[in-house]
């Protein structure tokens, strides 16, 4: 299987195409929001060529059912309702689950997406039962031991038969950890795909700011959902008293998770300066952030985001697998003042920054993933179907 390399910024027009025959048989696993919206473009792309398999890592409505709403039709949906628990427990339930759908419904290659517990667990299920597997957004690395993520991701690569590496550095990530060429395909990042084909007009965006009484770059968005942030109380206590000093107002979609900890930890005066949300369906929250004066988040999904909006984003964490955006579209910084020092950096000259950042291309592609990643899995399909004959 050749290595794809060329440069993936070329028009949609010029993507590699997929022949109809290679495309049948795939199962897309996956598990939480960000999969979904992810594995959409694909969805989309192979139509009734694939199932899904739902495991129900993220089961909350506000994080599952908006999304599913959105996602085009599939006559093979299974939803496997596996939910919470601990990480082992969570990961030897779903291996299970996906497990016996696999079995049932056999198919010709599994599909995986990013570095959750499903994603693993439907790479573990796939090698199970002997079948090629794909990783989507392969080779993004951390080098922090401390994120489960970083693990995740990492195994999944070793046991993929084709890792769909977003950008060049990713690619040169595998290649470090002895990942052989020819199992990598510089593929772009499906995000850029899934967001142009979810945000809302201008004029829809207007009337979702309307709504909220809020104006054009005259906010800041903010989500807080990563363990390291919201499990640590002193850590979220920092967070949440600095949103609350910035200057402008503060857009705050409460993730369950965040919400859990806030209550718990007995912070619930520290939200009142905000304006809380519920969770939002990706296209009012795409309203939002296309229209926000600058981003503060410890999201991996609105890093690469902001670049296709071209928004400002202040990263709150120890560590990021997106380094592409850093001193263009990003900066990172640790919980404290450094997230009210960034924000003002961004705030000196809103207008100003929004046209800089206008200008420079998106280090995620330019929207073609979907047909890439297809072309490399009919090469995986057909190398495979080779050796079967040969043997």
């Amino acid at each position: 299987m050749p290595t794809t390399t060329a440069p993936f910024r070329e028009s949609a027009a010029g993507a590699p195409e997929v022949p109809p025959a290679g495309t049948g048989g795939i199962t897309l696993v996956c598990g939480t929001r960000p999969e979904l919206i992810k594995l959409a473009p694909l969805m989309r792309f192979f139509g009734d060529g694939c199932a899904v398999v739902y495991t129900g890592q993220h089961y909350d409505h506000s994080l599952y059912s908006r999304i599913r709403a959105d996602l085009p039709p599939s006559g093979r949906f299974h939803d496997l309702g596996v939910g919470a628990g601990r990480r082992g427990g969570q990961l030897g339930r779903t291996v299970s689950a996906v497990d016996e759908v696999l079995a049932a419904h056999p198919g010709r290659v599994v599909v995986v997406q990013g570095d959750t517990t499903s994603a693993l667990a439907g790479a573990l299920a796939a090698n199970a039962h002997d079948l090629p597997l794909v990783h989507v957004e392969a080779g993004l690395r951390s080098h922090d031991r401390a994120m489960p993520e970083e693990h995740n991701r990492v195994l999944i690569d070793h046991l993929a038969d084709l890792c769909c590496a977003p950008t060049d550095l990713n690619r040169r990530n595998l290649l470090a950890e002895n990942v052989p060429a020819e199992r990598i395909a510089v593929t772009g990042n499906t995000v850029v795909e899934a967001l142009e084909s979810a945000l809302p007009a201008a004029a829809e965006r207007e009337a979702v700011l309307t709504a909220r009484g809020l104006a054009r770059d005259r906010f800041v968005l903010a989500t807080i959902h990563r363990p390291e942030n919201v499990d640590d109380p002193g850590r979220l206590e920092v967070i949440l008293r600095e949103l609350g000093r910035l200057p402008l107002p503060v857009v705050f979609p409460l993730h369950p998770r965040t919400a859990k900890s806030v209550e718990e930890a007995g912070l619930t005066r520290l939200l009142e300066p905000l304006v809380r949300l519920e969770p939002q369906a990706y296209p009012a929250f795409l309203a939002l952030a296309a229209e926000a004066a600058v981003i503060v988040s410890d999201s991996g999904g609105i890093q690469e985001e902001v670049s296709v909006l071209k928004r400002p984003v202040v990263v709150v964490r120890r560590s990021t697998e997106r380094p592409e955006i850093a001193g263009t579209f990003g900066v990172r910084v640790p919980p404290g003042p450094g997230i009210g020092t960034e924000v003002a950096r961004w705030l000196d000259d809103v207008a100003g920054h929004r046209e800089r950042l206008r200008r420079l291309p998106s280090p995620y592609g330019d929207g073609a993933a979907a047909a890439r990643i297809a072309a490399a899995l009919g090469s995986v399909l057909a190398q495979r179907a080779g050796s079967a004959t040969a043997g």
